[in-house]
């Protein structure tokens, strides 16, 4: 049911990056499977460093001459203070190591504790977007019509929900602009979000798309942005999500299919299989 949104971020050229000093904004935003894998590498990564440490001074009892994986296993003992008792240092050099990696791995079981406790903390929202807009007639007037709803099971209270229209403007001077224009919906909060919701605004003589037809649309380069935030029923923390419709998102002369019928014993059937589905309109 979840749709993809489009990428309409313009590229960007001439920033500096910096990997290191968003390393850790990158791993919350990341999946769980690429946020946990690059810390098992990091975490063998540091292992196996101190090994070839331990590896090249020696010092350890217990070990095989030469052996590096003897060196590994012991570094893996000393980071996570399992201390079996069987490897020891012995000499300045491999003590002063040990120093070293303790204090390295109070750091980075600190930094990594602090990482997946805060992803898990982090509320994340499934807001359904539909895939497309439609503009046709609702109660006599032209509208523009979206479907947003909540892939969980649980609710989104308060949901606030803004429509934000941008477009390509040229000025006297002849520069290229792209104003942002809030269009006003006839409902912008939903008490309750569960499985859907209908977002409406009225096209009449106040609004930016009067008189606007996909030609229009496509010439002014037009885009919406949609933005909806609200408060997980579950864990009562804040929620938001963002969908941009661009210019051939936008399906005029249509509506969206019903979702909601009756059973036969009175009560309400919502199917989500019809989420998405659109109707074309009578001409």
């Amino acid at each position: 049911m979840a749709t993809k949104p489009v990428d309409t971020r313009p590229i960007v050229v001439g920033a500096r990056p910096h990997p290191l000093r968003d390393a850790y904004h990158a791993l919350l935003r990341a999946s769980w499977l690429v946020t946990l894998s690059t810390l098992s590498a990091i975490y063998l990564s540091i292992h196996l460093l101190f090994a070839f440490a331990y590896w090249r001074v020696g010092g350890i009892t217990n070990v095989a001459p030469g052996s590096f994986s003897d060196a590994f296993f012991f570094s893996v003992q000393t980071l996570a203070t399992i201390g079996y008792g069987g490897m020891t240092p012995t000499s300045d050099a491999a003590n002063a190591i040990v120093t070293v990696e303790s204090i390295v791995g109070l750091f980075v079981t600190a930094i990594f504790t602090g990482l997946v406790f805060t992803k898990f903390a982090t509320a994340t929202a499934r807001i359904v977007f539909s895939k497309v807009v439609v503009v046709g007639p609702h109660e006599g007037v032209p509208t523009l019509m979206l479907r947003i709803g909540n892939d969980r099971h649980d609710s989104v209270l308060e949901a606030h929900v803004r429509i934000v229209l941008t477009r390509t403007v040229r000025t006297k001077e002849g520069r290229t602009f792209y104003p942002l224009v809030d269009l006003k919906l006839v409902r912008d909060v939903a008490p309750v979000l569960a499985r859907t919701f209908a977002i409406l605004h009225r096209i009449d003589e106040t609004s930016p798309l009067h008189g606007l037809d996909a030609k229009a649309l496509a010439d002014q380069e037009v885009e919406l942005m949609v933005t909806v935030h609200g408060i997980d029923e579950t864990t009562k923390a804040t929620v938001h999500a963002v969908h941009t419709y661009v210019d051939t998102q936008v399906l005029f002369g249509h509506r969206f299919a019903d979702v909601l019928s009756e059973r036969p014993d009175g009560r309400l059937q919502l199917d989500v299989r019809k989420f998405h589905d659109v109707e074309r309109l009578a001409s």
